[in-house]
């Protein structure tokens, strides 16, 4: 059995790279690799090509941060709390991210089918709206970017029906993965409760994967119930035991989501020096995910445990 186990800080150092295509797992509020995504940002990893999904506070940190060189995106947001992220918008209305949009659905397609090692993948959707009409980034943009494929699309004729015309998208070509999963023994097979997302199609995907999990457990628990099995361990390179790692989304079954911290960071997020000052506070200051939990503090964290029978934090008291 290989152990891949190790520290939050050697994970990001030795799996994250300048300049890497890299795809966080999780969506908007639920199970994203926060602590992760704070490790990154403290050991000033930068020039990301950004294959986003269903985004939120992770990607806008990033992008406010200036960590960004390109970003393809279907949205970004903190569902319920903000429209649209702040720093993200704010970027795209001066002109200073590099941004491409895709359909939610075909973002997705795009990233199972990386999972599949497909040259490129046809589809139908988006055909008729502006999402083909019009590009983030245009060709020559593109070809000043190495990771970037020369074309958001191209139309092409279906071999199988003469004269039906698709939509062939690019398949990224992914770096570097994290995904945060409830639970992973040392060998990097994880357990994944709940809703997948795109989380298993990166792991399968990317060359490197970091997994934060929270748990840690036994190969031959986790040989207990082999459908609970998500990720084999062949897909992973790091594991690393972060519990809370998600905080402040949720992670279903454990905890739900954290809505005043979120309030909070799209409060700071309105205006430069209120993000810089946020970041300051949660993430440059403190030196690691232990010192991050003991400053959200352990009253807080057991208020978001999720009640048995409801998959979200409640008071069950109250009920009628």
């Amino acid at each position: 059995m290989s152990n891949k186990v190790c520290t939050l800080q050697e994970a990001i150092a030795k799996y994250v790279e300048d300049g890497d295509v890299i795809s966080f797992g999780g969506f908007t509020t639920n199970k994203k690799p926060h602590a992760a995504v704070r490790e990154i940002l403290r050991q000033g990893k930068k020039d990301f090509i950004a294959i986003a999904g269903p985004a939120g506070m992770d990607w806008d940190m990033l992008i406010g941060a200036g960590r960004v060189k390109a970003y393809i995106n279907c949205y970004t947001a903190d569902s319920g709390v903000t429209n649209v992220s702040r720093r993200f918008r704010a970027k795209i209305e001066k002109g200073e991210l590099i941004y491409e949009d895709y359909s939610q659905d075909v973002v997705m397609l795009m990233l199972h089918a990386a999972s599949l090692g497909l040259p490129f993948l046809p589809v139908r959707l988006m055909m008729g709206s502006g999402l083909v009409d019009e590009w983030g980034i245009s060709k020559e943009v593109r070809q000043t970017i190495d990771k970037l494929p020369n074309d958001k699309f191209v139309y092409m004729e279906n071999p199988f029906n003469p004269g039906e015309k698709v939509v062939a998208v690019p398949v990224p070509q992914l770096d570097t993965a994290i995904i945060h999963v409830q639970k992973a023994s040392p060998d990097g097979t994880c357990i994944i409760l709940g809703d997948e997302f795109h989380d298993v199609d990166i792991a399968v995907a990317a060359k490197k994967v970091i997994v934060t999990c929270e748990e840690l457990i036994s190969n031959e628990e986790i040989r207990r119930d082999p459908t609970k099995t998500k990720v084999p361990c062949f897909c992973v390179s790091a594991v690393v035991h972060v519990p809370y790692g998600a905080h402040p989304t949720q992670c279903y079954d454990y905890y739900d989501y954290d809505n005043p911290f979120l309030k909070a960071y799209g409060a700071a997020s309105k205006t430069e020096e209120d993000f810089n000052a946020f970041l300051d506070e949660w993430v440059y200051g403190l030196k690691s995910h232990e010192e991050y939990l003991d400053k959200v503090g352990a009253a807080r964290l057991a208020k978001l445990k999720v009640t048995p029978g409801f998959g979200y934090a409640a008071d069950v008291s109250k009920e009628d």
